[in-house]
């Protein structure tokens, strides 16, 4: 294959210009494309313009080639992703339950689990860990007021996965 006009052979500064400009005409467009299936979209176009760059000879069609690398491993860091998450849940999970005995505890860590990953790593870190929400915001790197009130948060998601009403004290007269 000979490259067109518009794409230099070998890999000196005109091959290089060549690869800057296809990432100035295409990158944001191969960024939006890779975005549908994982939140590394830049790294997704970046590791398919530096496999581009290695090339030889290069693709007849280089913008629909990237396009289809980038999708593939778009795809991948997808699986990847969740893949990891599930390990990771199911870890979380089996160290919990290594360290509960009752059914009632166990149903408690399942609910818990439920919770999106946020306010699970604030229960986590106030229930199991024993941190204030002063110690709390500065591993999460938010205010405490804001921790109290995702905590309270996470709290009355638990209460309505058990069923259990929420009764407010009220100060006698």
């Amino acid at each position: 294959m000979q490259p067109s006009a518009d794409e230099p052979s070998g890999n000196g500064p005109t091959r290089g210009r060549w690869l800057g400009e296809l990432i100035d005409r295409h990158g944001a467009s191969l960024a939006l494309y890779a975005a549908q299936w994982t939140t590394a979209a830049d790294d997704c176009v970046q590791e398919a313009l530096v496999a581009l760059a290695a090339q030889h000879p290069m693709p007849d069609h280089p913008v629909a080639w990237l396009y289809a690398v980038v999708r593939r491993r778009a795809m991948n860091q997808a699986r990847s992703d969740r893949r990891r998450h599930a390990n990771e849940q199911q870890a979380w999970q089996h160290r919990l339950h290594s360290r509960t005995s009752t059914n009632e505890s166990r149903e408690l860590l399942d609910a818990v689990a439920q919770l999106p990953d946020d306010l699970r790593e604030l229960v986590v870190l106030k229930t199991w860990g024993g941190l204030t929400f002063d110690e709390a915001a500065e591993v999460l790197g938010t205010s405490a007021s804001t921790l109290h009130r995702r905590y309270h948060e996470a709290l009355d998601r638990l209460r309505q996965v058990w069923e259990i009403p929420c009764t407010k004290m009220t100060k006698s007269e």
